[in-house]
């Protein structure tokens, strides 16, 4: 191959990955839109107030539910998007109040055509009607993402009545995890960026940097196990982050671990987790003799100077 030619072809090959990169990043910037298009929708309903669920509509919106009739036969009905506007608009006392709470988000997104799926429980008046999943499909016209499909499925069975559910079942299964040496499951639980800290005081790990550490534990049939139990969870105003702590069982006894949970697309994820042996008052004085007899560790700045 020529010279020029090699040349050409590299430029061709960079041009293409940036427009590669640069799609990716208004991939990332659609997926934080198109959420808020269906939190808007969520809010008109709760505020009754139809024109702001009608503003993230396609005006050829078409809405289905899936449910399996009295005779035990599947059926996809079609709802009437002009009937549903109208019944959203109408004036509610709080014993009418629709609150549909959504769970986590999966936004999948190629060009113009996006699909969110997301899991929901529906309270009428404060008390729970049904739960199930919405499958909203977005197009991105010249004003922005629009909703022009969704179908939902409806059951009255093992519905999350608040986040404290999710998010204890994201912590069980994350303990459980390591518990069954699951490294996919458990790590997959965790943000890119989230931090791990040991009871050691050397043990400050990024996620990947964890990741590496443990690999021999993970190749066992268990890595270590931790059973959770007293449990505390409270959220941010705008229920998008949350923290928590926790007793454990362990081999080192009784620990506490406090950490931090965020709403991602994927749904909750664990962004921070600080795990420390919960010593006894009345053990303390045996603890502070242990230390005493430890050697005296360097501090960064001594050791650097050496």
């Amino acid at each position: 191959m020529k010279l020029a030619n090699k040349i050409a072809w590299s430029c061709l090959m960079i041009l293409g990955l940036s427009q590669t990169a640069q799609a990716q990043q208004v991939s990332s910037s659609d997926k934080d839109t198109i959420i808020q298009v269906i939190q808007q929708f969520f809010d008109g309903m709760r505020q009754n107030d139809s024109a702001m669920v009608h503003h993230t509509l396609s005006p050829d919106i078409l809405m289905f539910t899936t449910l399996t009739d009295k005779k035990g036969q599947p059926r996809m009905v079609a709802n009437d998007a002009k009937k549903f506007l109208a019944a959203v608009g109408q004036p509610k006392n709080i014993n009418e109040t629709w609150d549909e709470k959504i769970w986590s988000y999966d936004v999948r997104i190629d060009g113009l055509l996006a699909n969110a799926w997301t899991e929901y429980s529906f309270f009428y008046g404060g008390k729970l009607l049904h739960c199930g999943v919405n499958n909203f499909q977005l197009f991105k016209t010249a004003r922005g993402w629009k909703i022009v499909n969704i179908t939902d499925t409806r059951r009255k069975e093992n519905c999350t009545t608040s986040a404290d559910a999710t998010i204890n079942v994201l912590l069980d299964q994350w303990h459980k995890a390591a518990a069954t040496a699951d490294e996919d499951v458990f790590f997959g639980s965790m943000t890119a960026d989230a931090v791990y800290i040991g009871t050691d005081a050397s043990e400050r790990w990024l996620r990947d940097e964890m990741k590496t550490w443990s690999a021999p534990f993970f190749e066992l049939d268990t890595a270590w196990s931790f059973t959770p139990y007293d449990r505390h969870i409270a959220y941010s105003e705008d229920g998008k982050l949350a923290w928590f702590d926790e007793l454990l069982d362990t081999w080192m006894g009784v620990c506490r671990a406090s950490g931090v949970v965020v709403l991602t697309t994927e749904g909750w994820k664990i962004k921070h987790y600080h795990l420390s042996i919960a010593v006894p008052n009345e053990a303390v004085n045996d603890y502070l003799d242990i230390l005493k007899k430890q050697p005296k560790s360097k501090s960064s700045d001594e050791e650097n100077k050496e």
